[in-house]
């Protein structure tokens, strides 16, 4: 595995038994995503998309083949090697927000923060700068209800870079929003990937939100049929 790549599948297969029948979403994909790439998968329903989003993150596992990141194999890792590989590595987004509806803005994003080690002092510090980051440092206090849709998913962008990881995985980050507010949560995700160096892989249908990103994937029954250069 290059410097260069952050993660990398090898031979990756994944299958499903449902009764007596086996369904098989991967046979036999490869992929490579590099440090500080801003990746969109995009592809119809069915086609693997969330499947692969999650054992990017460390949720799902293959049935076969072997999975890389930053030069550690880690297919291979415990369920309490793999929980704290994730808290560490890996911050999520989501299309509904998946925020706790009566914790403050401020609670929310401390939620990854409290299974690590730092004092209480130090994680209101880190929950602070990721609010500022977002723009949203004066509505630390306020509840998921007295929020617009695109300031709760501004929270729940602050709550998936407040530990600093390595890889952002969007799964349809703005499809809950109209176009306008969608295209601003697009810029900072950009902005993330731009100035602040984070890898991103985002899955979505929408083919104006894959236009941020660097490059496309799309993922077809399984296979990547395509993949074009966007910037």
């Amino acid at each position: 595995m290059t410097d260069g790549n952050l993660f990398e599948l090898k031979g990756i297969s994944k299958r499903f038994v449902k009764g007596k029948e086996a369904i098989s979403i991967f046979g036999d994909l490869d992929m490579t995503i590099k440090k500080g790439d801003f990746l969109a998968i995009m592809g119809p329903s069915g086609s693997g998309k969330t499947t692969l989003l999650n054992m990017l993150g460390g949720v799902d596992q293959p049935t076969g083949g072997e999975v890389w990141f930053d030069g550690q194999r880690i297919d291979k890792y415990s369920e309490g090697q793999m929980a704290k590989w994730r808290a560490g590595n890996i911050g999520f987004i989501f299309q509904f927000y998946n925020l706790m509806p009566m914790l403050s803005a401020a609670r929310n994003v401390e939620l990854p923060l409290l299974l690590t080690n730092l004092s209480a002092s130090q994680r209101k510090k880190s929950v602070d700068t990721a609010l500022e980051l977002v723009g949203l440092g004066d509505r630390a206090k306020h509840l998921p209800k007295e929020m617009s849709g695109g300031q709760q998913q501004r929270v729940a962008i602050a709550r998936a870079i407040v530990s600093d990881p390595k890889l952002l995985l969007c799964d349809e980050p703005t499809g809950d929003l109209d176009r306008h507010t969608a295209d601003e949560i697009l810029e900072m995700l950009q902005l993330l990937n731009e100035k602040f160096g984070k890898t991103i892989v985002m899955v979505t249908h929408d083919g104006a939100a894959a236009k941020y990103a660097k490059h496309v994937l799309h993922l077809d029954k399984g296979e990547f049929v395509e993949k074009d250069l966007v910037a």
